[in-house]
C-alpha cells in the first residue's frame, strides 16, 4: 500500500494552475492508494461547482457548498479524467485569509470510501476563527483501517495549544485503535528536533512514526525554510520535519520518501509531501 500526505497550500500558491497540473502528474506517476491533503481551499464567492465535478464524492453532512475552484474536486476530476477510479471527501474547517473555505481532504484511488469520521479537536469550534481545527477520517471498501488527514496547531499557542488538541484526538481514536490499524497523516506542526514537545508527545502516546519504521528513507525534510506561522518559532537551518504518517501499530514499511520537493517531483507547495510504501 502507498500512502501520500501533503499540505497543498492550494489556492494560496502562486502559479497555482501549473502546480495543480504538477501535483496530478506526480500522483499519476506514483499512484498512491490514499492521499491525505491539508489546506485544501475554495474561494468563498466562487460559483457553485458543476455536478459533473462531484463524481466520486462522499459528502460531509452539513458542509458548505462546494465551489467551482475547490482544490480537492479539481484534483479528483483530473485524476478521474486520466482514467483512475477516484473516491474523495472534503471537510471545510474554517475561513482562511478572509477569502477561502479552507479544510482537509482525502482521495482514495481504486477503493470507494464507505464511511467518514469528523473530529473537532480545538477548544474553539468557530468557522470564522482561523484557529479552529478538525480532523477528517475515512474507511475504505475492503479494509478495516481508518485513515485520517490531520492539520494540528502549534505546541506553544497560548489559546490553542497542541497538547489539548492531541489529547482530544488521541482519546477519540482509542476505540478505533482496538478494532484495527489507524493512520494519521498530515501537517502536525511538530518538528522532531523540538525535544519534549509535540513530536515526543505523539510517540509517547504509542503511535509509530513510519519514517523510523521504513527500511529505506531519505532525510525526511518537509519544510526547507521559514514558512507562515514559523517566523518566531523553533527553527533548524537544515530544514524541519513537520509532516508525518503515523500508525497505531508497528507495520512493515519498505520506504519513506519526501516528494514534491524539487528533486522527487516538482515543488507544488510551501510544504513537501511524504510518500510511504508498506509491505502489507
Amino acid at each position: 500500500m502507498k500512502i501520500l500526505t501533503i499540505n497543498t497550500h492550494s489556492l494560496q500558491e502562486a502559479n497555482g494552475a501549473q502546480k495543480l497540473d504538477w501535483f496530478v502528474e506526480g500522483i499519476l506517476r506514483e499512484k498512491p492508494d490514499v492521499i491525505a491533503m491539508q489546506e485544501v481551499s475554495q474561494t468563498m464567492w466562487a460559483d457553485p461547482i458543476h455536478p459533473s465535478m462531484l463524481v466520486g464524492q462522499y459528502p460531509v453532512p452539513g458542509a458548505v457548498t462546494v465551489r467551482a475552484d475547490n482544490y480537492a474536486a479539481e484534483v479528483a476530476f483530473l485524476l478521474r479524467r486520466a482514467g483512475l477510479e477516484v473516491s474523495w471527501t472534503w471537510l471545510p474547517v474554517k475561513i482562511g485569509y478572509g477569502r477561502y473555505d479552507e479544510g482537509v481532504a482525502i482521495i482514495s484511488l481504486g477503493r470507494a470510501i464507505r464511511a467518514i469520521d469528523t473530529i473537532p479537536v480545538s477548544k474553539v469550534n468557530d468557522y470564522q476563527n482561523w484557529r479552529t481545527r478538525k480532523v477528517l477520517g475515512v474507511r475504505l471498501e475492503g479494509l478495516e483501517d481508518w485513515f485520517y488527514t490531520v492539520h494540528m496547531g502549534w505546541w506553544d499557542d497560548a489559546e490553542e495549544p497542541f497538547l489539548h488538541q492531541w489529547k482530544v484526538l488521541n482519546s477519540c481514536l482509542a476505540s478505533k485503535r482496538i478494532c484495527g490499524p489507524v493512520w494519521l497523516m498530515g501537517d502536525f506542526n511538530a518538528p522532531d528536533c523540538a525535544n519534549g514537545e509535540s513530536y515526543d508527545t505523539i510517540r509517547k502516546s504509542g503511535w509509530q512514526d513510519t519514517y523510523l519504521l521504513a527500511e529505506r528513507r531519505d532525510r525526511g525534510i518537509t519544510v526547507p525554510g521559514i514558512i507562515d506561522g514559523w517566523e518566531n518559532r523553533v527553527k533548524d537551518p537544515a530544514g524541519m520535519r513537520l509532516d508525518y504518517i503515523w500508525c497505531s501499530e508497528s507495520r512493515q514499511v519498505a520506504s519513506s520518501r519526501v516528494i514534491f520537493n524539487g528533486e522527487n517531483q516538482n515543488i507544488i507547495s510551501d510544504h513537501f509531501g511524504v510518500l510511504i510504501e508498506t509491505k502489507e
